[in-house]
């Protein structure tokens, strides 16, 4: 049933698709303003003995799997001292925390939801990162002006995929990555990789995190809850469990049972 709720979100007019989403976010960001809420991925637990986890300060303690999906994603690559670009940034986590672990020379988080930029940039002081409203199929840089781009659980909500990846090309530099994680019905997997292809980018590796996601849903499901109690929204409460992937809502019976793939990739400029 999801692979089809996939198929036929995939379907609209991507005008109606960016609308639909935008609007989820922005009313997401306007009823929720606490400024503990920096996330709103799946998150990555690694299941192999031997992967590292991320030595994280108390204070982020709480948002572990959530970053863990972030550095599984972006130290793919050393991005110390170069300039970096988040497209989709969201609440801002994401680019806060590499910002300040993966140390790289700039950091720029964009997003469609001008609310959410409103958020980050008032929540956020570090040097070296910040927050500007953009379409990630229209980027609002100029050609070459980054050494990697990031994108995390974000391409799913776009109009079109070939032109946000047309655009990560023309922003990147030569030898640049594009450091890409997202989810599919598994469908749709096929589709993605065809896309992935016609960029013009270079493939370096390609990593199924399914079952990653789906121990770190698990070990997140308490925290998840309470935030969902905790936001004061009753009526939509239901709606949120969907949206959260908490255990026992569809999403997360999704990624279970292989309806839903979550794939990370490693992409070169040419």
């Amino acid at each position: 049933m999801l692979d089809r709720v996939w198929t036929t979100l995939s379907g609209v007019s991507p005008r109606f698709k960016r609308l639909i989403w935008r609007n989820w976010y922005q009313f997401l960001t306007n009823r929720n303003q606490r400024e503990d809420w920096a996330f709103m991925n799946y998150g990555y637990t690694p299941l192999d003995p031997q992967e590292k986890k991320p030595a994280l300060e108390d204070t982020d303690e709480p948002d572990r799997s959530c970053i863990q999906l972030y550095h599984h994603v972006a130290d793919a690559v050393d991005l110390h001292q170069l300039d970096v670009l988040e497209v989709g940034s969201g609440r801002g986590g994401g680019s806060h925390y590499i910002k300040r672990y993966l140390k790289p020379r700039t950091m720029v988080g964009v997003d469609f939801s001008e609310r959410a930029v409103e958020f980050c940039n008032k929540n956020y002081s570090v040097d070296g990162l910040s927050f500007v409203t953009g379409d990630a199929e229209r980027l609002p840089f100029k050609n070459d002006s980054f050494d990697a781009v990031v994108n995390v659980e974000s391409s799913h909500c776009y109009g079109s995929v070939d032109a946000f990846l047309a655009q990560v090309r023309r922003v990147l530099r030569p030898d640049g990555h594009f450091l890409y994680a997202d989810l599919r019905g598994k469908g749709m997997i096929d589709t993605l990789r065809r896309q992935l292809h016609r960029s013009g980018m270079r493939l370096v590796r390609e990593t199924n995190i399914t079952h990653n996601v789906v121990e770190a849903l698990k070990l997140d499901h308490d925290r998840r809850m309470t935030l969902i109690r905790e936001s004061g929204h009753r009526v939509l409460s239901k709606l949120l469990q969907q949206f959260a992937g908490v255990k026992g809502s569809k999403m997360f019976e999704g990624f279970r049972t292989g309806s839903l793939k979550y794939l990370s990739f490693v992409l070169q400029k040419n």
